[in-house]
């Protein structure tokens, strides 16, 4: 486009946010890097008092001298533990996901309605979390050298068969999900989904406004569950035509490109890295517990020891995991600019998004703390395709 500065025309966009809007997406964005580190720290105390109290140490020693049973003494433990954990965690988690999303207008949910849903996700949680441990304390007893690469290649089939069978049991629980119903919104989305080869019947609309006021969308499942999901606040917050198409056309890049296989692949050899390191650090942070009565890393009773280990790792980790999340959304929104060719809609839907996550951070910042491209590097982008595409132009890469 002829006279068309990608610069001024993404200053522009940026303009559009008020200086308090603004100031309140920087607050929140920069708290939540802070709550990093202090859910780390309220998970290190919860692992000493966890430690403290010898109730793990009691069910372990109690199973295993009555019954000799070691995989029932570690399923008991983990549902305790995660028991334990959860309930001690709960007024930071009420804070965190509750009270501060109120604090900054991102969400309308009663306290009660978030309560009742953080249970249910609890119980499945436990039980699930306790599954898998049963299983990674069996390697660890019986491959002790190499217990850290079979244990990731179990979590590998505990994520893909959770990601299988969420959009059909788990994420049913919690919203309602109807196919778009009939109008121009579905007609233009069943278009673009033949154009970029994503099943038309796999686009949904969920009423995520009862959790949350954010402006989102997601895709959800894998294999033959895999689905596009629009939350209804896109609708409520007056979403246009040629922002319905470049936000699902983005979702629809995570769909083609098989992001979420990406993503597993990638956990897979970070969770082996993450197990591997836990065996070399699980007894300084025996020590720094004084878990005097636990033993070592293949006994369940020392679980809290194990995902302290875990999430300090996890906080070093940050940069990575933001990175891969990073570079697979940059991909789907150049999908949904080559597909969709909408680069004002996506501007728009993404100006959206900046009021809870700040628009324009620092290089480092972005880099350490960002899951995804910053709206200004984002809609920058979608500018700069803009200059070279005109409206209506043949998509092409």
């Amino acid at each position: 486009m002829k006279n068309f500065d990608p610069a001024v025309a993404t200053a522009q966009w940026l303009a559009t946010l008020s200086p308090q809007e603004t100031a309140r997406a920087v607050a929140y964005t920069h708290g939540s890097h802070w709550l990093i580190l202090w859910s780390f720290l309220v998970s290190a105390l919860v692992a000493w008092i966890i430690v403290r109290t010898g109730l793990l140490v009691a069910i372990r020693s109690r199973i295993e001298r009555r019954r000799r049973r070691p995989l029932m003494a570690s399923f008991a433990v983990a549902l305790v533990y995660s028991v334990m954990s959860w309930v001690l965690t709960l007024p930071w988690s009420i804070y965190e996901s509750w009270y501060r999303e109120k604090q900054y207008g991102l969400s309308s949910q009663a306290l009660g309605g978030w309560l009742g849903e953080a249970a249910i996700g609890a119980a499945i949680s436990v039980v699930v979390t306790a599954l898998l441990l049963v299983a990674i304390y069996a390697l660890i007893r019986r491959a002790r050298k190499l217990w850290w690469a079979w244990a990731s290649g179990v979590t590998a089939a505990f994520i893909v068969i959770g990601l299988v069978i969420s959009p059909l049991v788990i994420e049913p629980i919690f919203n309602t999900y109807t196919p778009a119903p009939n109008g121009p919104v579905r007609d233009a989305v069943v278009a673009l989904a033949k154009q970029t080869g994503t099943p038309s019947d796999k686009i949904f609309i969920y009423d995520g406004s009862k959790q949350s006021d954010r402006y989102t969308a997601n895709v959800s499942g894998l294999f033959g569950t895999a689905r596009v999901a629009m939350s209804d606040t896109m609708f409520k917050q007056n979403a246009d035509l040629a922002e319905v198409r470049g936000v699902v056309g983005h979702e629809m890049g995570h769909y083609v490109h098989a992001h979420v296989l990406w993503m597993v692949g990638v956990l897979v050899l970070l969770s082996a890295l993450a197990f591997w390191l836990t065996d070399r650090l699980y007894p300084l942070a025996h020590r720094l517990l004084r878990a005097d009565r636990v033993g070592d890393i293949a006994d369940p009773a020392g679980l809290p020891v194990l995902a302290l280990v875990l999430a300090f790792l996890g906080v070093l980790a940050t940069p990575v995991f933001a990175t891969m999340t990073r570079t697979m959304e940059e991909d789907a929104d150049q999908f949904s600019l080559v597909h969709a060719n909408e680069p004002d809609g996506l501007a728009k839907a993404l100006i959206k998004t900046a009021e809870y996550r700040a628009p324009s951070p620092s290089a480092v910042e972005e880099f350490l703390f960002y899951d995804h491209p910053s709206v200004e590097n984002r809609v920058r982008r979608a500018m700069e395709w803009k200059a070279t595409h005109s409206p209506g132009q043949p998509p092409r890469p």
